[in-house]
């Protein structure tokens, strides 16, 4: 409840922060950067360094930076010294940490510290994948386009030839067993196609991370927020045949820092804008789609705190962290989307391109090209007035799509089981039906206190989407509220585990009687219309934003760089304070700052324990600079995904740690703008005093500024 609620005030408080600032839109024009500064390495950004910084970089930097980033499943990392040192960030490692722990230990809370090589920990199916080429396929792609009439006919074919594009360029580079992997990275919406090659390292140890209390200070309440003091980074180790990994390239430390006004580079692996998609589809997302992933996001939170009170676990704990991250992403989202001057720009440069388009082009892009292009965006915003005809329907069924983390494993495994037994009465030979079978009886399931709490979620979610009136949530809950009917489910149901289920299915016992079952048949044609309108539906638009893609690309080139999608970028900004609640932030935060906040909240009645420090940081030793610099905003363009990022200078040398974006950069899936949104990263110069002076590891300190590498701290102390 507390989660929510904070959720909702943030959420008033920007509406009324939007609404008190009155704005004639009809002078509002676009940015010439509104699509933003992530540039990719297949089009590197050299006019547009020059132009902003008076600095070329030449086709040897962009490979250094390149070379030494790295993507983790979920985050950004780099490599940090010729030894094989990762960099990335605590909430990025935390998992890595909690699975390394020993019976008995507790790392997450209180950090975990190596004195040498040995104390290293290996992660398990943990790895990070460096791009080491890239190549130009869109020709490639497009010619297996040539003759296909319908949507289904090109999503076939493009699927087809993405993965022969795929083989070919994999099993050039020498095939998996040589480290490799291949990925065709979607450009502009389909405008562009390459595929990158990446080296996988499979042997990655943890090394070093501070305790959750410093890598996550400040906890969900300063999540998104500035002033910051977190030191949320941690540091692994690549490793090949049982020895440290030696890069070529890697990134130095900074002797120095940065300083305000400082140009700084990003290079990470942005995860997901949606800067191309047309004024229609922002309105759909912003009167349908975000909020009610919010909604969702807020209910689940709910449920999952109250199952942690009973139920305490790290990977729970971790499970809580994320959602709340997406809960305040999605906050800042409606806001943006509820904001009439980003409104208001995204129009005016959906008005700038067809305008641009119509006067290069004519009728056509290109003479080779027949795309209906100026009608594109007309028919994109036709399929959201579509879309919109099931607004209840997303409402009420949204979570069923969403995967085990948000829904409920019986109710999955009934939807499964009521098609087998429709299909079973049909064809009557259930050996035809083995792999539904299948699917029922190894489900993933819950914890029956848990998977109540979602079912009796998710039927709340049919209330608000149908009404109370609507004849099948009558007949769903008879009279009962939602609560009793999931109690009543889990009690009753053979579905609520996949043994129960096999057992029942083996027997003959399970039929349409099931509780679970019960419950969701009123639904059930519903929900299958619904998804195969939808399915159609998303089919079709995004044959249309390829064409849209297509046709922003043709007309302005890598001028403007494509959409976020998990791949490698390059953004560019400078560290800037910023005015913000009639006052300014800062551009830098200290120690003594993280000390302030301790001090001021957790001696205090502090409940969240958010602000804690340990007990190594309330006894630091004297030589410890509390005015070192700690934390600092600038103005690349980030968002998820970009966690872990390097922050470096024009050397390409690490002046930080990229880990979060201020409140007001959250809008930033659809526009990048530079008056207040910032991007927050660790200052390397907090990172290396906490790493000498309160932890110790002189061995990595070391290895940091002079990149050499000794096996134990005592013969780092012996230098």
């Amino acid at each position: 409840m507390r989660a929510t609620s904070l959720v909702a005030a943030l959420f008033l408080l920007l509406v009324a922060t939007v609404s008190a600032q009155p704005v004639d839109l009809s002078t509002v024009k676009a940015g010439e950067y509104d699509n933003g500064r992530m540039w990719t390495f297949d089009y590197p950004p050299v006019a547009q360094l020059q132009e902003a910084y008076g600095f070329a970089p030449d086709a040897a930097w962009f490979e250094k930076a390149r070379l030494g980033a790295l993507r983790l499943p979920n985050c950004t990392a780099s490599f940090v010294s010729p030894h094989g040192l990762v960099m990335t960030n605590h909430h990025c490692g935390r998992g890595a940490v909690a699975q390394v722990s020993k019976p008995g230990e507790t790392l997450l809370d209180d950090g975990f510290t190596t004195a040498s090589l040995e104390e290293e920990r290996p992660v398990p199916g943990l790895y990070v994948d460096q791009l080491v080429a890239i190549e130009d396929v869109t020709d490639e792609i497009y010619a297996a386009l040539e003759g296909m009439e319908t949507d289904a006919e090109k999503a076939s074919a493009r699927q087809e030839a993405i993965q022969e594009a795929q083989a070919r360029v994999l099993e050039a580079a020498g095939g998996p067993d040589a480290g490799f992997v291949v990925q065709v990275i979607n450009l502009y919406n389909g405008g562009r196609y390459s595929a990158y090659t990446f080296k996988r390292y499979t042997d990655l140890r943890v090394v070093m991370a501070p305790e959750l209390n410093l890598g996550y200070f400040g906890g969900d309440t300063d999540n998104f927020t500035y002033p910051r003091y977190a030191l949320d980074m941690t540091f692994f180790r690549v490793y090949e045949n049982g020895e440290p990994y030696e890069p070529e390239h890697f990134f130095k430390w900074s002797a120095d820092g940065s300083r305000e006004g400082d140009p700084v580079f990003v290079i990470g692996n942005p995860g997901s804008t949606l800067r191309l998609e047309t004024v229609a589809q922002l309105e759909w997302r912003r009167d349908v789609q975000e909020k009610t992933l919010l909604a969702l996001l807020n209910s689940r939170i709910e449920a999952l705190e109250m199952y942690f009170e009973e139920n305490p676990s790290d990977g729970l704990r971790n499970q809580i962290f994320g959602l709340k991250n997406a809960q305040k992403l999605y906050t800042g989202r409606v806001k943006g989307l509820n904001d009439p001057v980003v409104m208001a720009k995204r129009a005016d440069t959906e008005r700038q391109f067809l305008q641009d388009l119509s006067e290069k082009y004519g009728d056509r892009i290109s003479e080779d090209v027949d795309v209906p292009y100026l009608t594109v965006i007309d028919d994109i915003a036709a399929i959201q007035d579509q879309k919109r005809q099931y607004q209840a329907e997303y409402t009420a069924f949204l979570s069923m799509g969403s995967g085990s983390a948000l829904a409920s494993a019986t109710l999955r495994r009934a939807g499964a089981a009521l098609t087998y037994l429709t299909q079973l009465g049909e064809v009557g030979d259930a050996s035809a039906l083995a792999p539904l079978r299948g699917q029922i009886e190894t489900a993933p399931s819950q914890d029956p206190g848990l998977d109540e709490l979602y079912i009796a979620a998710r039927l709340r979610e049919i209330v608000a989407g149908f009404g109370e009136t609507d004849p099948a949530v009558q007949e769903a809950l008879g009279g009962s509220t939602p609560e009793e009917i999931a109690s009543a489910v889990v009690a009753g149901s053979a579905l609520v585990s996949g043994e129960k289920a096999a057992a029942a299915l083996a027997d003959g016992t399970l039929s349409m009687d099931d509780p679970a079952i019960r419950l969701i048949a009123p639904f059930w044609e519903r929900i299958q219309a619904y998804q195969s309108a939808m399915a159609g539906l998303f089919g079709q638009e995004a044959e249309l934003n390829a064409q849209h893609g297509r046709a922003r690309f043709e007309v302005y080139g890598t001028t403007r760089p494509p959409d976020a999608t998990f791949s490698l970028r390059i953004a560019d900004g400078v560290v800037k304070a910023y005015e913000y609640n009639g006052s300014k932030a800062p551009a830098y935060t200290t120690f003594y700052g993280l000390y302030n906040r301790h001090y001021g909240h957790a001696s205090g009645n502090d409940e969240t324990g958010e602000w804690k420090l340990p007990e190594r940081w309330l006894n630091a030793p004297p030589t410890f600079d509390r005015s070192t610099p700690l934390d600092f905003v600038s103005t690349n363009d980030i968002i998820g995904g970009n966690s872990g990022s390097p922050m470096l200078n024009k050397d390409l040398e690490v002046v930080g740690l990229i880990f979060d974006g201020n409140i007001e950069s959250l809008p930033s899936a659809f526009i990048y703008q530079t008056e207040v949104a910032r991007c927050v990263s660790v200052d390397s110069r907090g990172m290396m005093e906490a790493l000498d002076e309160i932890y110790d590891m002189d061995r990595i300190v070391l290895e940091l500024k002079t990149g050499e590498m000794v096996a134990t701290e005592a013969e780092a102390d012996a230098r």
